[in-house]
């Protein structure tokens, strides 16, 4: 079988072998902007192979009853095809009445949703996979007292509803695969695709030892940390969040103080990774930590950038001259109060997507594609920088 190389351009992607089905992509009610894209880098390499194809977004909705009750509809055949259902559960901008009130829907509601949708294809697909960028239910994904393990009895249900291959980005903690070992499960991490967004918005940046490092947020987020570390050659550092183990506020433990760990980072940019900006507290006791002890600039990335307390802390750490910069993925929903924000740079990940379905359609490896290393070098090498 042949390998996905890294310098593969899109046109080999339809030439290697015949595709193992007509490809179709379904949009679960909230992904209709990341599946369009994702539809766009897909139609554009499939004409350059010489392909007739308007679209490969099959129509479908998921109705409710005044009652709130719902359904899945697909409006088109889809017997013998290969189907990528695309399905953004942190998407609460996806409104529905009930009962003459209108309601935000939750992550459980776009989960029940991917579910409807599934079950109107009747079991007559090829084969059916899932584009899950926010894994449902990763949140919860261990058991510390008498507690749900919703992350894992969601992919269980999901593998006997007979999807072979979920895509998710990022995952809170991939190792929620063990709950379907026989299941395709890739967890993606966007590294190149932030990276090429960071150098293309901030031009200025020498990403060498002398001039840059990168610190975590704390021991979870070391993996991805270090990998932008060794891929950019410079220096990692890390916080450790002090907890109170006395008492449970909102669920956990309350964060007494965040402890640096690591070398001094006077004068250096900063960059900060982790998976979610939920309400963003620890980021920004982390930026203004950082700036105490001299840092020049502070760049904070996360996957998931959804704000939940709003963006006022940030808009004053900004005009405060902490907090420089943030980039976040278009992965999820983002409100456009925080697009419209100059500090704000939005990450598309959609042609990275786009690579990962085509080369599931023609059954080829994905390794390459998942370690992005070597088009990271090459873009490190376009850009002049030393490493």
């Amino acid at each position: 079988m042949p390998m996905v190389r890294a310098k593969t351009t899109a046109k080999e992607f339809f030439d290697f072998n015949e595709r193992l089905a007509d490809l179709g992509l379904i949009a679960v009610p909230g992904a209709e902007e990341l599946t369009s894209r994702i539809d766009a880098h897909l139609l554009r390499w499939a004409k350059e192979a010489g392909m007739d194809q308007d679209t490969f977004i099959i129509q479908s909705e998921c109705p409710r009853f005044s009652s709130g009750d719902g359904k899945g509809l697909i409006r088109d055949t889809v017997r013998g095809d290969d189907l990528y259902f695309v399905v953004d559960v942190g998407n609460y901008s996806v409104k529905y009445n009930i009962f003459g009130y209108e309601n935000c829907s939750s992550p459980d509601d776009h989960f029940q949703n991917l579910k409807r949708l599934i079950q109107a294809t009747s079991g007559k697909a090829k084969r059916m996979s899932v584009i899950m960028p926010i894994l449902y239910g990763s949140r919860q994904h261990r058991r510390a007292y008498r507690e749900s393990l919703d992350c894992a009895v969601a992919l269980q249900e999901l593998r006997n509803m007979g999807v072979v291959n979920i895509v998710t980005f990022d995952a809170h903690d991939p190792r929620v695969q063990n709950a379907v070992p026989l299941m395709g499960l890739d967890n993606v991490m966007p590294t190149y695709q932030v990276l090429k967004a960071m150098l293309r918005c901030v031009p200025d940046l020498q990403l060498d030892r002398d001039h840059f490092m990168v610190i975590s947020p704390d021991e979870g987020a070391m993996n991805r940390n270090m990998y932008y570390a060794s891929v950019l050659g410079v220096n990692l550092g890390m916080f450790y969040k002090r907890r109170d183990y006395s008492r449970i506020v909102n669920g956990r433990n309350p964060i007494v103080a965040h402890e640096y760990l690591g070398e001094s980072v006077e004068g250096k940019d900063v960059f900060v990774a982790d998976d979610i900006i939920s309400s963003g507290e620890s980021m920004l006791d982390i930026a203004y930590s950082l700036k105490k002890q001299g840092a020049k600039r502070i760049f904070a990335n996360a996957t998931y950038a959804i704000f939940t307390n709003g963006l006022a802390d940030f808009d004053k750490a900004v005009a405060d001259h902490v907090l420089t910069g943030v980039f976040g993925t278009n992965l999820t929903y983002r409100t456009p109060e925080l697009l419209s924000r100059p500090w704000f740079h939005d990450v598309d990940v959609s042609k990275y997507i786009a690579y990962f379905i085509a080369a599931l359609n023609h059954d080829l490896s994905v390794s390459d594609i998942i370690d992005p290393h070597q088009k990271i070098e090459a873009l490190l090498k376009a850009k002049g920088q030393k490493h």
